[in-house]
């Protein structure tokens, strides 16, 4: 379709390719900016919405949750109703999504209408790469398929640096408002340049695996998201989500198992011994990556009182050191063996998350950039070589049911790394503020240095909540080392699991970008 054969419909596709490649990353830009650009606004979206510290992270769960529900079964709706017409009902959706979740005024509004971003932006990328792929000949493939790379990339960089100079100079809420200046140039360039696909009205969708998984991965999210909250199997509500969740994955089971006709989840694929390590180093990507990002906001803004600008430029590089080693990588595959750029790119992360449980509120700004330069570096130096190897064994006719199952594991490892990592922070701060204040009494001997007594003083009521903001702020740096810890303690783990990826005799020819959204 992309060559520039005789005939009129090809020389038109030919010559609208640019408008149609620019519609296309406008778009991929937009669901891209929206992974990254509302975390540098959390804190101020929490003070609008009256949430609690838990109960923010529900913003960036419920959007990754929504999106890894409804990305396996988007291939299908676009054969089923037309490609061009898919792609412009999730434009059309994502954006008027974003209007709302602009508008929201309270926590479960907000919270819904990132659902309904995620669902509607699930789709944005598998189907703007097919129309890319489409367009485009097999020899220019590569080209496009790393400018196509870079847009996405492009939203870990500048998602902290754009969100933190909107909030503190506009309002948090054009985070979102952004997006529709953004999305009614990409409707448009859609609507006018890209033309339709046949429809295949036989193809089938395995709804009730589909339902099944649907079910379970909502009912875990929200158990994980209520649990600490709700003092967890303490209370009904948290026994109910359990059994839910648990039933529906034991049907979805069942029928994946049971299924005669073409099941939503493909059991073979697991007997591939790379797919199977590729899941769970996806898996664990999702939770170093998207769970530290979750994290570093309250970090740098609440803990060390840094400006949101300062907050978002110094997250930045770490978008930027991901996108130079994903280009550094691209060139080193076939010549470096696969296997040591993943241990090179897991040794990154763990040394990253390593210097992180050594954070105090007075570390230099300097070392939060190189740290965290560092921890994207790793991620650029697992992604492509984890696409290589994972698919590597697989047969071609299988890639497309992996791909799917590929990005669901990221998109759980992340919401669910979120969600786990905030649940132990807030424990952790509330075991740690015990803990230290078992020490603080008045009999302590340091309460009777003059210096001490004069601001710390146990016996006054201001200088007991001097003492107890001491050590609330002492309690919560240990509870975020602590999470650190836990993800470099993932980092590590997987490691040697490298050692049990097969080596593929010839590398199969995958498009990197497609794992990574």
């Amino acid at each position: 379709m992309a060559s520039a054969a005789s005939g009129s419909g090809s020389f038109t596709i030919v010559a609208n390719r640019g408008a149609i490649t620019a519609s296309i990353i406008l778009a991929v830009i937009m669901q891209a900016l929206d992974t990254t650009i509302a975390n540098v606004a959390l804190p101020y979206i929490q003070g609008s919405v009256s949430a609690s510290a838990d109960q923010i992270n529900w913003v960036l769960t419920s959007y990754i949750t929504a999106a890894a529900i409804m990305t396996p079964p988007s291939g299908y709706f676009a054969s089923r109703f037309g490609r061009k017409r898919v792609l412009l009902v999730a434009i059309a959706g994502f954006v008027v999504a974003s209007v709302l979740c602009g508008i929201a005024q309270s926590l479960l509004q907000i919270v819904g209408f990132r659902l309904l971003q995620g669902f509607f932006g699930a789709a944005l990328v598998p189907l703007s790469q097919s129309i890319l792929l489409d367009i485009y000949s097999p020899e220019e493939r590569g080209s496009a398929m790393a400018v196509f790379g870079v847009s996405i990339m492009v939203g870990p960089v500048l998602g902290p640096v754009i969100g933190g100079w909107l909030t503190d100079h506009i309002s948090w809420r054009w985070v979102f408002y952004i997006n529709v200046g953004i999305g009614a140039i990409a409707f448009a360039g859609v609507s006018a340049f890209v033309t339709e696909t046949k429809l295949d009205l036989a193809g089938k969708l395995d709804w009730l695996g589909f339902g099944t998984l649907s079910v379970t991965i909502a009912a875990l999210q929200i158990f994980l998201d209520r649990g600490e909250q709700l003092d967890w199997f303490s209370s009904g509500e948290i026994i109910v989500e359990a059994l839910i969740c648990a039933c529906a994955f034991y049907l979805f089971l069942v029928h994946t198992f049971t299924a005669k006709g073409n099941s939503f989840v493909k059991p073979r694929l697991f007997l591939d011994r790379n797919f199977a390590l590729g899941m769970i180093f996806i898996f664990i990507v999702g939770v170093t990556y998207l769970a530290s990002m979750a994290l570093m906001t309250p970090y740098l803004q609440s803990l060390m009182g840094y400006p949101i600008v300062t907050a978002g430029l110094v997250m930045g590089p770490r978008g930027m050191g991901t996108m130079v080693c994903m280009f550094a990588v691209g060139k080193l595959i076939g010549k470096v063996e696969t296997r040591w750029l993943l241990l090179i790119g897991l040794g990154l992360t763990a040394w990253a998350m390593w210097d992180m449980t050594g954070w105090t509120p007075d570390v230099s700004q300097g070392r939060i950039v190189v740290t965290g330069f560092v921890q994207g570096a790793g991620l650029g130096f697992l992604f492509v070589p984890l696409s290589v190897v994972t698919f590597a064994t697989l047969p071609a006719s299988s890639r497309g049911d992996a791909t799917g199952l590929y990005n669901l594991s990221r998109n759980i490892g992340s919401s669910v790394g979120i969600s786990v990592v905030s649940a132990l922070l807030t424990e952790n701060i509330q075991v740690n503020h015990a803990d230290i204040a078992s020490y603080v009494t008045a009999f302590n001997p340091m309460f009777r240095l003059p210096a001490v007594l004069q601001t710390l003083s146990p016996f006054t009521a201001a200088g007991r909540a001097a003492l107890d903001s001491v050590i609330t702020e002492q309690a919560t740096t240990i509870g975020y080392m602590d999470d650190f810890k836990l993800m470099m303690i993932m980092a590590l783990a997987a490691m040697p699991l490298v050692f049990l990826l097969k080596k593929a005799a010839q590398p199969a020819a995958i498009d990197h970008s497609a794992v990574m959204e």
